[in-house]
């Protein structure tokens, strides 16, 4: 493996089954880095929008990916598949604010 030079092509799969993102990545990149491309490119006039990187959570192999983490750290290694394209499952979950009970 090249460490951060290794070009890795991914795509992300949302809730409604649409592909986005479909681009290559440096193994270098951050989860985080990701996340804020997918949020700024977020397809118009789906019924579910992430509003924060903290909305969106990416799942490769079963596993949700940490923002602090590179592809390559998370274990995302492009030749894993024939093919190539390695496609990863993006979850909208909206951070929920605890709300203060007055008594």
């Amino acid at each position: 493996m090249a460490g951060g030079n290794e070009q890795i092509e991914l795509k992300f799969r949302i809730y409604d089954g649409t592909d986005i993102g479909h681009s290559s990545y440096a193994s270098s990149t951050t989860v985080a880095a990701l996340k804020q491309k997918l949020v700024s490119e977020w397809p118009q006039g789906k019924s579910v929008v992430p509003k924060t990187v903290n909305d969106v959570k990416l799942i490769h192999l079963g596993k949700v990916l940490e923002n602090n983490k590179t592809l390559s750290e998370s274990g995302v290694h492009d030749g894993a598949f024939a093919g190539g394209v390695i496609t990863m499952h993006v979850v909208i979950q909206p951070v929920l604010t605890k709300k203060k009970t007055f008594k």
